[in-house]
Formats: structure tokens, C-alpha cells, sequence
């Protein structure tokens, strides 16, 4: 199973009614698997500030965030994912190759 897999599985806990993980490493120097875009909706972001949302993220990915070297997280409720339906599209990485 390759790492995009197992965070995905581990993300399951948060009843993700939307969910979109793109492995973005391919533009970054620290290798294969290591910088991800993650679009989220989800029941549990309810009543919950963009930082108390990405920490709820952390918490389901647990140990699997130390396997990484970045995650752009991009958390909504099915209400402003409705309103919305894109997340933003991420910069270019200044240590490119």
C-alpha cells in the first residue's frame, strides 16, 4: 500500500464527505511522497476554527505525519464546500527542482 493510501485510509475516521489527497511531491526537491494537498469535508469541522480543524486532521493521520514533509489541508463543511467546490490551488515550491 503506498503512503497516499494509508493516509487516506486513516483519514476515514473523520466521515469525510469529500475528500481529495494529491501527492504534489513531484514538484518539490525532498523526494517521492513527502508534500501532499488535502481537500477535506467533513461533519466533524463543524463549530470549528481553521486551526482547530487541522489539528483534528492531525489527529487521525497520527504517526503518519512524521512521514511526511508537508500537507497543505484545505478543511470544510459540506455548507462552505457548497458554496465553494475548489479548493485553491497551491504555490509553486521555492525549493523546486
Amino acid at each position: 500500500m503506498s503512503r497516499r493510501e494509508h493516509l487516506l485510509s486513516a483519514l476515514q475516521a473523520l466521515n469525510p464527505q469529500y475528500i481529495d489527497l494529491v501527492d504534489e511531491s513531484d514538484g518539490h526537491a525532498n523526494g517521492h511522497e513527502s508534500h501532499y494537498k488535502l481537500t477535506l469535508v467533513s461533519p466533524k469541522f463543524v463549530g470549528l476554527n481553521p486551526v482547530q480543524r487541522h489539528r483534528v486532521v492531525y489527529a487521525a493521520l497520527g504517526h503518519w505525519m512524521s512521514k511526511i514533509h508537508a500537507l497543505a489541508i484545505h478543511a470544510y463543511t459540506l455548507e462552505e464546500w457548497s458554496a465553494r467546490s475548489s479548493a485553491p490551488e497551491s504555490p509553486v515550491c521555492a525549493g523546486s527542482h
